[in-house]
């Protein structure tokens, strides 16, 4: 038996909206391991938690992952990995998008690629100590008026992001990962070189990763949508519709971001 004990959903100050969509506080009770497959995506989590750890395992390399942690980092990830945790957990989670994440973080994403990292080994530690504020406090309103705070304080003394590579994430984003890579150099100014280089640097992936990764999670909240009605989704619309090549392909990104087939990951959800 593995109860959810609460889930809250927090609305960030509207000066925090373009950087923040969200806040989740969650306390959940685990009485057997509990053990959740994380889908890969061009995102960044950040967990601020307080009681039960967690481990965080990357099936491909032992050192990518943390154990017995309550708040971590992760950088964008190309490939699918698995938490587990047993008692009971209680914490704050974010999904940064990658530029909001290097201003807050402090560093390019490169060093967090594929990478679980402590909160506590993060530069200047400000994070350990937001976590320990965050459990101070006496309820879910008080905890995300204090991320407001901290967070809107810490992006105000960062350094703004190069408007060109800004740019670039949106045009991505916006054409949810399809389009040619070479015509995005070319709208920059850029060599292919360059712009790989750079974006690998500050969002972790190359774009043409980032763009397969795009689709790849549009494809999925699409399937979540349809499944959710009951109706059967249709696996080649879905593909041509989310700008793959064919079937076959929204497949293979889906063995590779999420460890399953569409279906059978339809199905567990």
């Amino acid at each position: 038996m593995v109860p959810i004990g609460e889930m809250v959903r927090g609305l960030p100050d509207a000066s925090l909206r373009p950087f923040v969509d969200s806040y989740v506080g969650y306390r959940e009770r685990a009485d057997v391991p509990l053990v959740r497959r994380e889908s890969a995506g061009v995102f960044v989590v950040l967990i601020l938690g307080w009681g039960a750890p967690l481990d965080v395992t990357d099936p491909r390399s032992a050192e990518r992952g943390v154990t017995a942690v309550d708040s971590f980092v992760a950088g964008t990830f190309d490939g699918w990995c698995a938490t587990r945790t047993l008692g009971v957990g209680e914490g704050v989670e974010l999904l940064l998008a990658p530029l909001t994440a290097r201003r807050l973080l402090g560093l390019p994403l490169s060093e967090l690629t594929n990478r679980a990292v402590a909160v506590g080994q993060l530069p200047g530690r400000w994070l350990d100590r937001l976590r320990g504020r965050l459990a101070e406090a006496p309820g879910w309103p008080e905890r995300f008026a204090l991320l407001d705070r901290v967070l809107a304080a810490r992006l105000a003394a960062s350094s703004p992001v190069d408007p060109r590579l800004d740019w670039a994430w949106r045009w991505l984003v916006t054409n949810c990962g399809r389009g040619s890579v070479g015509v995005l150099a070319d709208e920059l100014g850029w060599s292919r070189r360059h712009l790989a280089s750079r974006f690998r640097r500050e969002v972790g992936l190359p774009p043409k990763m980032a763009a397969r990764l795009l689709r790849f999670q549009q494809a999925q909240a699409v399937s979540t949508q349809v499944g959710a009605t009951g109706r059967a989704v249709d696996w080649a619309a879905v593909a041509a519709g989310c700008g793959y090549y064919d079937q076959s392909h929204l497949i293979r990104d889906f063995h590779q971001f999420a460890g399953a087939t569409p279906a059978a990951l339809l199905a567990a959800r």
